[in-house]
Order: structure tokens, then C-alpha cells, then sequence
């Protein structure tokens, strides 16, 4: 059944993605649109099981050690303020909205502030893609945008760790700063010294594809330790790209990486998204998932656009970042997964805040189509 499933995602999420250009817009969209149609909200043609959760955890991985490899460096040290103004606004912004929303909702002070905070969260593995098919991902915006998406997974994560202390939860939040503290200390340590290292051990290996092994040797074990320090995957995957990317290897590894992860893990990363989403039971409660959408996109929006202004950026490319920073995706969905279980989200509103989840991240390609029209194709300096 596995073997069918697959076969259907590739076929579908091509020919989906494929229509979704032609009609000007990203490829991912359509990826993610036919999870829908596919999945238990339309068809029901496609289920979301453990295995197929593995295989797209796997290709969101993929996804962002490849953004990785494709950074440049130099350029990401040159926007590190950038980064931090788009990191912090679009945290606050959300974080405040969605605290008062939640006491207009009759939540209290606790589930409140609960709600601000898992509408800060960020996920730019759709931005990403996005990034890459308008060939922006390795601009000024592109880097500014994947900095600022480190700096929000740190801040969120402590700021939870935090909130979940005050719920009265077992947790340390000395222990969390220091987990993390020394995940960044051992990454960079170990992508400095340990992954040049490891790759040329590897080169002279009298096997097939040394090199691309060790890569990917070098991502998992990045994406683990970051999952362990409580850091999300992606960010470790993330960083062990960029270590890979200063290296001699760098273009070997990104090119055959590149083949396996589109061939197979990435397509079934977008369109289990939209497969995971049903429907039932919500019919009644459109008012406020449209609310609380509305909310979560323009706070977004806005709070990453006023840090990219602040950042030096001109307002259409501040526009272009803070859209980039609308999609909450997998990290979002983490933190409400903790909500329900610590009973700061009820069933209803945890029901609700996947399809507001989802509905983030299906708007964020064209809204990044959009305010990056302008530039696309063009050589144009995005500073004043």
C-alpha cells in the first residue's frame, strides 16, 4: 500500500505543481493544495500514516540542508542585524495579538499568552522552496529571512520552555538555555573543524557516492542533536549545509542531494501537509478560524516587514520577507501538539489552529510571489 501511496503522491504533487506555474504561481502551492484533495478533507484517497509522517520529516530535513548548501556566508554574517530586527518584531507583534485575542476568547491570562506564542512561531521550509523557484534564496532577503527563522525557533522555544514552567510542567528552564547554548557552541564548533574533516575521510572511500554519504551522515547527525537540544530539526539540518557549503564538497553534495530530495522525500513533505487536514466537525466554527487566520497573517506580515525596514531593507522586499515569515507549518503544529497536552489548548481550539496552521502556509507562496514580482529576474539592490 506504501509503494501505491507514493506512486500517487509523485504523480499528483507533479502535475499539480506543474499547473500551479502555469498559472503563475510557486510549485509548492499546488503540492500542497492536491494534499488536500487527496487526503481525508476531499478524496480520502490518502491517509496520513507513521510511515509517511517519517518519509516527510525526512524531506523537510532535505529541504533545509539544501538551503543550507546554497547559503552564502559572507552574506549571512553581513545580515545578522537584519535577521535579528525580522526575528524579534515578528514575535512580538503575534505574541501580543494573539494574547489579546485569547482574553477576548475568555481564555485565561496563562492560555492566553499560550496562543501569542504558538502564533509567533515560524517555519520557512515553505518559504524556502518558494525562495528557490523565484531564485532569490540566495539574496539579500533569501539570507535575511532563513537567519531570522533561526533566531524566532530559539526565542519561541525558550519563551515556551518558560510558559510551560509557569503552567507548573517539570521543566528547567536553565537546563533549556544550556541544552541549546551548547548545541550552537558544538555545531559550529564541529562545522568548523569535525565536517571538513569527516568529508575528506570520506572522499577516498572505494565505494559509491563517498561523499553524498557523508553529507548526509553529517545532516542527520546535525538534525538529531539540534531535535535533541530541543532546537527543531530543520535548524541543525540547516547549519550543517552551511558548514558543507565552505568546503571543496559543496557543489557534489548539494547536486546529488538535490536529485534524491525532489525526486521522492520533498514532494511528500508538501503534500502531506494538506493531507494531514480533515475538516469534520468545524463547519460551525469558520468565524473564528477565518479570525484567527487573518490575525496570524497580517501580524506576521506586518511585525517581519517593520524588523526588515528596520533592517535596511526597501518596503517591497521588507514586505517580501515578512511574508515569508507568515507560514507556521511543522513548528507550529509541535507546539500545539504540547498546548493539548498540557491543557492550555482544548480539542476544539487545538482542531481549529491546524486548519488556521495550514491555512498560513498555503497563502504564503503567492503572497511571496506577489511582493517579490517586482524583482524577480532582476539584479537590484534590496539596501538603501
Amino acid at each position: 500500500m506504501l509503494i501505491l501511496t507514493l506512486a500517487l503522491i509523485l504523480i499528483a504533487s507533479k502535475i499539480a505543481g506543474d499547473v500551479s506555474v502555469r498559472l503563475g504561481q510557486p510549485s509548492v502551492l499546488g503540492k500542497l493544495v492536491i494534499g488536500i484533495v487527496l487526503g481525508p478533507a476531499v478524496l480520502g484517497w490518502i491517509h496520513d500514516t507513521e510511515i509517511l509522517h517519517e518519509i516527510s520529516q525526512i524531506g523537510v530535513i532535505l529541504l533545509m540542508f539544501i538551503a543550507g548548501l546554497e547559503t552564502d556566508v559572507e552574506e549571512f554574517k553581513r545580515s545578522g542585524k537584519a535577521s535579528t530586527y525580522v526575528g524579534m518584531a515578528g514575535i512580538l507583534l503575534p505574541l501580543g495579538a494573539g494574547y489579546l485575542a485569547g482574553l477576548f476568547m475568555n481564555y485565561s491570562s496563562l492560555q492566553a499568552l499560550f496562543l501569542g506564542l504558538l502564533l509567533s512561531a515560524t517555519s520557512v521550509s515553505i518559504s524556502v522552496q518558494a525562495l528557490k523557484e523565484m531564485g532569490k534564496l540566495n539574496t539579500k532577503e533569501g539570507v535575511t529571512i532563513l537567519g531570522a527563522a533561526v533566531i524566532d525557533d530559539i526565542v519561541v522555544i525558550i519563551a515556551l520552555a518558560f510558559l510551560m514552567s509557569l503552567a507548573g510542567g517539570e521543566v528547567s528552564l536553565s537546563m533549556i538555555i544550556g541544552k541549546k547554548v551548547a548545541f550552537f557552541a558544538i555545531a559550529i564548533l564541529a562545522g568548523w573543524k569535525i565536517v571538513p574533516w569527516v568529508l575528506k575521510k570520506f572522499a577516498p572511500l572505494r565505494v559509491t557516492e563517498s561523499v553524498v554519504s557523508a553529507g548526509l551522515i553529517i545532516c542527520f547527525t546535525f538534525a538529531y542533536m539540534a531535535e535533541y537540544a530541543g532546537v527543531a530539526a530543520i535548524i541543525g539540518a540547516y547549519i550543517a549545509g552551511v558548514a558543507i557549503s565552505v568546503t571543496d564538497y559543496k557543489h557534489e553534495v548539494f547536486e546529488k542531494v538535490e536529485t534524491i530530495s525532489y525526486s521522492i522525500f520533498v514532494p511528500v513533505f508538501f503534500t502531506s501537509i494538506g493531507i494531514a487536514v480533515e475538516f469534520n466537525g468545524l463547519g460551525n466554527q469558520i468565524g473564528l478560524i477565518v479570525g484567527l487566520s487573518v490575525l496570524a497573517i497580517v501580524t506576521k506580515l506586518l511585525g517581519g516587514a517593520l524588523g526588515a525596514r528596520l533592517g535596511g531593507f526597501h518596503w517591497r522586499s521588507s514586505m517580501g520577507i515578512g511574508s515569508a515569515m507568515v507560514s507556521r507549518g511543522e513548528v507550529a503544529l509541535i507546539i500545539a501538539g504540547i498546548g493539548l497536552e498540557a491543557n492550555l489548548l482544548n480539542t476544539e481550539l487545538f482542531s481549529i489552529l491546524v486548519v488556521v496552521v495550514l491555512i498560513t502556509t498555503i497563502v504564503t507562496p503567492p503572497m511571496m510571489k506577489l511582493f517579490f514580482a517586482d524583482k524577480m529576474g532582476q539584479e537590484q539592490q534590496s539596501f538603501d
